[in-house]
């Protein structure tokens, strides 16, 4: 073992295995869940709280559960626990809202280009990620000819939109739209022109002070009456223009705080080297500034999301407002616990792969750790 030992030259020696003790399930659950009393009383309580509760509402949501069914009857003369015949016969409601059967097709097409435009955002290993992220930036255009239609399409009026589908379409603009007019409301809040960052510093602290709910209600009835008679603006697009602004003003003092956390010194190794205010920006100042930012670009992402269900106050059916409205119906009334859980489940699923896709982008760009 000498001989091999002195084989390697100085720094090339592999590195040895960690201690046996300190890796596997069993470290882990020392480290983690035993590590000193305070620990150890938390994971016994919580142990015994897991054994009381999960073993009755797996029984109640499957294993006791009615999956077929006509009516709320029939599923409680078959089984004790979960009524999901009712979401199965609802499911089409819950997805499309009121859209036309014979042109959903259309939502379908429009949800598969989402996934593609998605990707090349998301990644940066891709091929050709180039004409990918051209293809991303116009993918908003796309799926609103797409939805609506026109121009060899059957018009649908967006008052026909809801479910799971109205969700999607608010949340995904938002979120596409508030972020790049998110950072240029930080760039003029932080500007020297005292007119740029007077302005961006009223449109923040105005729309960061109203709540969400007013600003629907306002896009809703009141904006009708600064608009010129006989004007037909779009519920839905005013509806998507105020949670864009309002997910904007969050996202602007996000960025903000990157910008502040920047050091001095960046900015004058970019004067030293005669980049212009444009090209200091692009290339040195906000790709550090959103990489410190990533935990609260998400959060707002994250919070805005859950925020779409607000428009059912405003008469736009999300799926929580098509669940409210499916009990309603004599046949199914009494199965509230089962439409907020679908409901549930669904946001959970979205917020928790967003928060996940944070851990992994703040991972990769973590340049304190050897990749």
């Amino acid at each position: 073992m000498t001989d091999t030992v002195q084989n390697y030259k100085p720094g090339e020696h592999p590195s040895l295995p960690p201690p046996s003790n300190t890796v596997g399930p069993i470290a882990w659950i020392r480290e983690n869940l035993f590590s000193s009393p305070t620990n150890i009383v938390l994971t016994l309580v919580c142990a015994w709280l897991l054994y009381k509760v999960v073993p009755g509402s797996l029984n109640w949501m499957f294993f006791d559960a009615a999956f077929t069914g006509e009516d709320r009857n029939a599923c409680k003369a078959v089984a004790d626990g979960a009524c999901w015949a009712f979401i199965g016969e609802r499911l089409a409601l819950f997805t499309y809202g009121f859209y036309p059967a014979e042109q959903r097709w259309r939502v379908n097409l429009s949800f598969i280009l989402l996934i593609a435009a998605i990707i090349p955002v998301l990644f940066d290993n891709i091929p050709f990620r180039k004409y990918g992220l051209i293809y991303s930036a116009l993918f908003p255009f796309i799926a609103g000819w797409l939805l609506i239609g026109g121009f060899g399409l059957e018009p649908v009026p967006t008052s026909e939109f809801g479910g799971l589908m109205l969700t999607l379409v608010i949340g995904v603009t938002g979120i596409a739209f508030s972020l790049p007019i998110g950072i240029l409301l930080a760039l003029g809040r932080v500007s020297n022109l005292p007119l740029i960052k007077m302005i961006c510093v009223g449109f923040i602290e105005f729309i960061r002070g109203v709540p969400l709910i007013t600003l629907l209600f306002i896009a809703s009835t009141m904006l009708s009456y600064f608009l010129p008679p006989g004007t037909n603006f779009d519920l839905l697009l005013r509806v998507l223009i105020m949670v864009t602004i309002f997910a904007a003003a969050y996202m602007a003092e996000v960025i903000r705080g990157g910008l502040q956390a920047i050091p001095k010194g960046q900015f004058e190794g970019a004067d030293s080297l005669g980049l212009k205010y444009w090209q200091t920006m692009r290339l040195i100042i906000l790709p550090q500034a959103l990489k410190i930012s990533i935990p609260g670009i998400v959060n707002t992402f994250i919070g805005l999301f859950k925020d779409t269900t607000l428009v059912v106050i405003i008469g736009l059916l999300d799926p929580l407002g098509i669940g409210r409205a499916s009990l309603a119906d004599t046949k199914w009334t009494g199965l509230s616990t089962e439409v907020y859980l679908f409901v549930a489940l669904f946001f959970f699923v979205s917020c928790f792969a967003m928060s996940r896709y944070s851990l992994y982008l703040e991972s990769k760009l973590d340049t304190g750790h050897k990749r």
